[in-house]
């Protein structure tokens, strides 16, 4: 880890800072947290005008850098978003209370009972692009699980960010939580610093490139979860609606292209094809999408020829992929070989081809007949999303609460000791008590 620096005196203050927190914030009730969470949500609208000024600054400033159009897209926070993640907050806070939840109760011998119990992780780092209803998010759901924060935001949205955190700590200011347990990171430098701080810290969320993802996870002792590209998958299958297909697609590319879950290649089984791509070339091309195609889309009228680079870009824009398939098996195969494992969609009538799809796709989330956006935590209830995870271990998709808890065994004997069940004189009955 040559390349990361030492932790400043100043880091390991504010994380040590962060960690004491989390360590009360752990022993708060459901109430008090959901409390906290209230009052980040009233100062965030309290300081509304203040966070989209900030905000105005960002973008101008970013601008007249050349941010490219996806993440001035990404950066863009005005009244609506706003309104939306705040609104999220406050779900977060009628959500069920994630802790203290009993997973397991057996009586391993009389009066030697075993409980397993849902516990917060500790302190979370998350480092995230420029979407700064990300700190609301991550904040909330960390808040709410009993985790203290550390959170970096890409400098894109320093202002912003900053702005929106000293809403989130002053709304905790007036609650039972102290403000210690979020905090915010502003340069590159304490970012990689970050990932040298095992033992203050017990998780790493790494929100943006493949690059960055790779890097972190090469460069820390410290458990990383997270994806990189998102690069999703629609394919139309031979008993597709053609009508209902040409909708979805649509709106799975075009409704917001800068989101991870916006897809970046169409699969089209070759008999269908004639009749979809008539309906859908104009229809993609009123919402502006680009289309590259291989030879045999180009030949029913993809204005663009892909090249191969092509099945394996995340555009974050309205540019899209477009290839035909002969069949069911060989669109799930490009998806192997191309995805991401992020989130994947077949759009058919044919229920037995819908099931051999939704088995077949080893991604985070498998989708029939639905668009690709709804790939996110406030569209699954959970409030808010720390961020999607593309891994095969739990959690995967997009993690809420439950991504942000461990658990805990707790055994309650009455002088219980080992030696008795060694030699024979007590043996374990096992008997599985109601949770």
């Amino acid at each position: 880890m040559s390349s990361v620096p030492e932790p400043s005196a100043a880091l390991l203050k504010l994380a040590a800072a962060v960690r004491h927190a989390a360590v009360d914030l752990g022993q708060t009730d459901d109430g008090q947290r959901a409390l906290a969470l209230q009052t980040m949500a009233d100062a965030l609208t309290d300081r509304a005008s203040t966070i989209l000024a900030a905000n105005l600054e960002d973008l101008d400033r970013s601008a007249a850098a050349g941010l490219s159009p996806a993440l001035m897209a990404r950066l863009k926070l005005d009244e609506t978003k706003l309104a939306a993640a705040i609104d999220g907050v406050r779900k977060v806070a009628s959500l069920s209370d994630p802790l203290g939840c009993r997973q397991l109760h057996r009586e391993l011998d009389q009066g030697l009972v075993l409980e397993r119990i849902s516990v917060p992780l500790g302190v979370v780092g998350v480092i995230f692009e420029a979407r700064p209803d990300a700190v609301m998010q991550i904040a909330s759901l960390a808040i709410r699980s009993g985790n203290g924060a550390l959170l970096k935001g890409g400098s894109e949205a320093r202002c912003t960010n900053e702005a929106v955190m000293d809403a989130l700590q002053a709304g905790l200011a007036a609650s039972p939580v102290s403000a210690d347990a979020l905090a915010l990171l502003t340069t590159r430098q304490e970012s990689l610093a970050l990932l040298r701080l095992d033992g203050l810290v017990d998780l790493i969320i790494p929100r943006g490139s493949n690059e960055l993802v790779r890097f972190i996870q090469d460069n820390t002792r410290i458990p990383v979860l997270g994806h990189a590209d998102g690069v999703c998958h629609l394919y139309v299958d031979a008993a597709a609606d053609v009508d209902k297909a040409v909708r979805v697609a649509v709106d799975s590319k075009s409704q917001y292209p800068a989101a991870c879950n916006a897809i970046e290649t169409l699969l089209v089984h070759r008999s269908i094809a004639q009749p979809f791509l008539a309906a859908a070339l104009p229809a993609f091309v009123a919402a502006g999408v680009q289309l590259r195609g291989d030879a045999a889309s180009v030949s029913l009228g993809v204005a663009e020829a892909a090249s191969e680079e092509d099945w394996s870009t995340e555009y974050l824009d309205l540019i899209l992929a477009v290839k035909l398939v002969d069949d069911l098996e060989a669109a799930t195969d490009h998806i192997r070989s191309f995805g991401s494992r992020h989130t994947e969609v077949i759009l058919t009538e044919d229920a037995k081809a819908a099931d051999r799809f939704l088995a077949a796709v080893d991604s985070a989330g498998v989708y029939h007949n639905c668009s690709s956006r709804f790939a996110d935590g406030f569209r699954y209830g959970f409030g808010a999303e720390v961020g999607i995870s593309t891994q095969t271990l739990p959690p995967r998709g997009p993690v809420g609460l439950e991504g942000l808890v461990t658990y805990r065994y707790r055994l309650r004997g009455d002088g219980h000791i080992a030696a008795d069940y060694s030699n024979g004189s007590r043996v374990f009955t096992h008997i599985d008590r109601p949770l």
